[in-house]
């Protein structure tokens, strides 16, 4: 249920759940029991409490019989203090000001798809796949280039990165595939050690080599490259469908260039694509929206269910409103464990969403609103195809 939509919403059963209390026992599909939170000042008193919940990976795995699991390293499945060490490492990287010299590149790139999708649909009377022509190269080639990662290598990285997001292959397939994503880490983090290269890797490598071992480089490595990939292409794919769906938001995109800023910050609450945070541990015995939650205990925070409550919304949770007015919303976690790249994804999408809409004013589904092909159970909400139709001059 935490992970189910009816098409862009969370399943009513979601809102039921948090109306009724927001925190009650589910089975999870980790194959054993699990307290599910859905409630916005519960998500957030789950996740911003390091000292009462573990993120510790190793927990996870051993609890679906992945015995030697060999821990990913990076910041979302570590506790302090080696995520405290970590953290602190990395966040120099995504300050304004060396995120500002990616800029450029990442609206050349976004000028560079645009390109490539007019000359796709001029090749197919019109329609494109905007999943595969914009959605998923533009988060691809950016967090490549800030990474410095060869766009050749992304083939196989997205594959490794999709894999680990698909529950229906149960808990145990998407673990492992964290698992088999690895030893392609290790090799680009040897490769950076051996020749540091201008990105944020190399510089790492530079700056901390001497700090951060092969493991870590390669966990920092997969956190960054899972975490911006996916999730953006989500982002891309999934608000294109909201600007279709309503056109007078994608004319005030058009027509001003403020109205981008609100347009990120409530289409991240409103779709919230990361629909759960990763699995908590209970270090002792808590007390979470009145229920008793013993040490050990397994906590599943619904941050769809968080972003939409009325608590944090108000009225009409359940609506896109481009002029709701600034909220605390969850879409990037909360806490210690707050995404790291989330302005680098908020650049992404601040470019991208005013370009397309403004290249193709035209643009329309190419396949009736109920046959777009949602994911059916992912902790990453998205889908595997978008056609579109982008007007009669293919921009």
């Amino acid at each position: 249920m935490p992970v189910k939509r009816d098409g862009l919403d969370p399943v009513p059963d979601l809102r039921s759940h948090r109306e009724e209390g927001g925190v009650s026992r589910i089975k999870f599909p980790l194959g054993i029991g699990a307290w599910l939170v859905t409630g916005y000042d519960d998500v957030r008193s789950v996740l911003g409490s390091t000292d009462r919940f573990s993120n510790d990976y190793r927990q996870v795995a051993g609890m679906v019989g992945i015995t030697d699991a060999e821990t990913p390293g990076g910041l979302g499945m570590a506790d302090p203090p080696d995520h405290t060490r970590l953290r602190r490492v990395v966040m120099p990287e995504f300050t304004g000001r060396r995120l500002a010299r990616l800029g450029p590149r990442v609206e050349g790139i976004v000028r560079e798809q645009l390109d490539g999708m007019a000359q796709a649909a001029a090749d197919n009377g019109g329609v494109v796949d905007l999943m595969s022509a914009f959605a998923l190269p533009v988060p691809s080639l950016s967090i490549c280039e800030l990474l410095g990662v060869p766009y050749a290598d992304r083939d196989e990285f997205q594959r490794l990165s999709t894999a680990r997001f698909d529950m229906l292959e149960g808990a145990q397939g998407a673990l492992s595939a964290i698992t088999d994503a690895l030893p392609y880490l290790d090799k680009l983090v040897k490769a950076q050690r051996a020749e540091p290269g201008e990105g944020m890797l190399g510089r790492l490598v530079t700056d901390h080599g001497h700090e951060l071992s092969d493991a870590e480089l390669s966990g920092l490595a997969d956190g960054l490259l899972t975490g911006g990939l996916e999730t953006t292409t989500s982002m891309l794919a999934l608000g294109t469908i909201v600007l279709l769906e309503r056109p007078e938001v994608a004319a005030e995109l058009r027509a001003d260039d403020s109205a981008i800023e609100k347009f990120v910050e409530e289409l991240l609450r409103y779709l919230s694509v990361v629909q759960v945070a990763f699995p908590r541990f209970a270090r002792e015995d808590v007390e979470i929206g009145g229920q008793h939650i013993a040490k050990g205990d397994v906590v599943i925070a619904s941050l769809s269910g968080a972003n939409r409550d009325p608590a944090l919304a108000g009225a009409d949770p359940d609506t896109f409103d481009l002029h709701r007015g600034t909220t605390r919303h969850v879409a990037f976690g909360y806490g210690a464990h707050r995404c790291v790249g989330a302005e680098l994804a908020k650049i992404e999408m601040r470019t991208a969403f005013p370009a397309l809409v403004r290249r193709f004013p035209e643009m329309r589904l190419a396949l009736d609103a109920a046959e777009i092909p949602y994911r059916k159970r992912s902790i990453v909400f998205g889908l595997e195809r978008l056609p579109v139709q982008l007007g009669p001059d293919h921009g």
